[in-house]
């Protein structure tokens, strides 16, 4: 470790805290209706949409009905983009002339892409032309990313509402995250972006002779245009198979930065929201703070175990910190500080290969993973998972004191607690026996990178990026007709199964009225209130993936110590 990593993170924190304020007031008025900056050029899209589409802006809907809104829109683009993959053969902009992907690929790519996760079993460069691309997996980018902000927000206003027992307008909701959050913020960072040496094209590509004499061919294409939405929507999906570890895809320390700042952006900006709406901005500082905290404690411990290395390759005389599957171009401190906030949310994207990392560091991204992603987290989900985590601790907390549990004034009942259980019980149950399954049959095995610990650590990764839509992988796991199907499967029941109980639960607290605040009334804005949650984050986590990680990651840096390696 060393000064100027840990400055790395710093500065690229105190930017995340600067731009939280404004980005959280500025989504605040865009769905609350109000009047911004970009008001006179979107308000015209937006009505002349809802005429289009005959939908009432005015009219609002219950929990169930959102619900339902969510999932028919869902699944219809799910048919779309999986159509498209099937048929690309034959369509436009594919100048490197790729066949049509199989059916057990489509269905894969279709659903993590769907889903938020974008994970890939193929390369990019080598497989998916520039119409699947931009109109494929880019626009599902923009839309996925749209739903995630559109559940948060549903989420908000039935924990804030008072007067009204519905959530919000589904269409409205993904009209405006669209129109008014992602598509301006993309426009302006692809511009960044292509400023860096980043493509953004229709060539072909170029087939050129090094000065070692070597062919190597350069890819090119729309390739800043979807970058910068994989990021700023947390998706994470890489138009090559190196990802943000790739010089197209991640060309300078400038751009590298601007891709984290994206990643963080819309899930911190949230809390602010949130705040906004609760009408006491202490709320939503309390779970930026939580958040924060997380986030500092898995960075500090994943750059400590990759600037401490390997003492297996420090006994051949090497010194340093490990630089296996690193760029050079930004080293272990902004290595360490991408796979956090990568992890921390639900993007996918890598700047290393997570499946070289040492033990300890590896871990640090699974455990991101396996606490939820709420550590600001996707574009939306991050902020409606903390909620649920809220909602068991300030029960746990009535346990403690005797009393009733409230939150903003609503009282916690059966009812909720049981919703917030079951979001809770998602991420373990499609993580886990998924794995344990495949360590039981020849195709679950039979694509494995490595043997022994790390070989387990590649599948409990695959299986727990995937329940969480995080979509990033230990890259020693490989694909077959197998895990093209079962993650397809996974991927889905992570998004949904998730999001369904924290939309009932808006649903349900949705028109409480709120109690007056007595003496004896819990404050969730209290220093205590963010130690209690952050300690009910660790501890579900912990119990529920301590002995697998303990036969993964753990088991691994141990026999590390004692001299073997994978």
């Amino acid at each position: 470790m060393n000064f100027t990593g840990w400055m790395q993170a710093v500065f690229f924190f105190v930017i995340v805290a600067l731009i939280t304020r404004p980005l959280g007031l500025y989504m605040a008025h865009v769905f609350e209706g109000g009047r911004t900056w970009l008001t006179p050029v979107f308000a015209p899209v937006e009505r002349a949409f809802y005429r289009i589409c005959r939908i009432d802006p005015a009219k609002e809907m219950s929990a169930g009905y959102y619900l339902f809104a969510t999932l028919a829109f869902s699944f219809i683009g799910l048919i779309y983009l999986y159509v498209l993959l099937r048929t690309q053969k034959w369509l436009p902009l594919n100048p490197q002339h790729f066949d049509n992907l199989s059916a057990d690929n489509a269905w894969n790519v279709a659903v993590s892409f769907m889903t938020n996760t974008n994970w890939q079993f193929y390369s990019g460069e080598s497989t998916m032309g520039y119409l699947s691309q931009m109109a494929g997996l880019a626009w599902h980018n923009f839309v996925s990313g749209a739903v995630g902000i559109a559940i948060a927000i549903a989420v908000i206003r039935g924990v804030t509402r008072t007067d009204k027992n519905t959530v919000g307008n589904f269409w409205v909701d993904v009209t405006r995250a669209t129109l008014y959050v992602l598509l301006p913020i993309s426009v302006v960072g692809c511009l960044l972006l292509v400023s860096q040496g980043m493509p953004q094209n229709f060539h072909a590509y170029q087939d050129v002779v090094s000065i070692e004499g070597f062919k190597q061919t350069i890819t090119g294409g729309p390739m800043a245009s979807q970058e910068v939405i994989k990021e700023l929507g947390t998706n994470g999906g890489g138009f090559v198979n190196a990802n943000s570890a790739a010089p197209n895809e991640n060309p300078t320390p400038f751009s590298n930065l601007l891709e984290m700042l994206l990643i963080f952006a819309i899930g911190a900006g949230l809390t602010y929201t949130y705040g906004r709406y609760a009408r006491d901005q202490r709320q939503g500082w309390a779970l930026f703070v939580a958040m924060a905290l997380l986030f500092a404690a898995g960075f500090s411990v994943a750059y400590a175990a990759e600037s401490a290395g390997n003492p297996l390759v420090h006994a051949l005389g090497v010194s340093g910190g490990n630089l296996e599957g690193k760029e050079c171009r930004f080293g272990v401190g902004a290595s360490a500080l991408f796979a956090t906030v990568t992890t921390d949310t639900s993007c996918g994207a890598v700047n290393s290969m997570h499946d070289s990392f040492t033990p300890l560091g590896g871990l640090v991204p699974l455990v991101d993973m396996q606490l939820g992603e709420i550590v600001y987290g996707g574009v939306g989900t991050g902020l409606y998972g903390m909620i649920l985590f809220v909602v068991l601790t300030v029960f746990i907390a009535g346990l403690m004191v005797g009393r009733t549990p409230e939150y903003l004034g609503k009282k916690i009942e059966r009812n909720q607690v049981q919703l917030a259980i079951l979001g809770a019980l998602v991420l373990p149950f499609f993580a886990l026996i998924p794995v344990a399954i495949s360590v039981l049959v020849p195709a679950g095995t039979a694509t494995l990178g490595n043997n022994g610990a790390h070989g387990f650590s590649e599948l409990l990764y695959g299986f727990t990026s995937t329940t969480e839509n995080n979509g990033s992988a230990f890259a020693g796991l490989g694909g077959n007709l197998y895990f093209n199907v079962l993650m397809g499967i996974v991927m889905m029941c992570g998004r949904f199964l998730f999001l369904i109980p924290a939309l009932l639960l808006a649903g349900s607290l949705a028109g409480k009225p709120r109690a007056p605040e007595t003496s004896g009334t819990f404050q969730t804005h209290s220093p205590i209130f963010v130690g209690l949650l952050i300690g009910v984050i660790v501890i579900v986590g912990a119990l529920t993936f301590f002995p697998a990680d303990a036969l993964g990651p753990i088991v691994e840096h141990l026999q590390m110590l004692a001299g073997k390696s994978f």
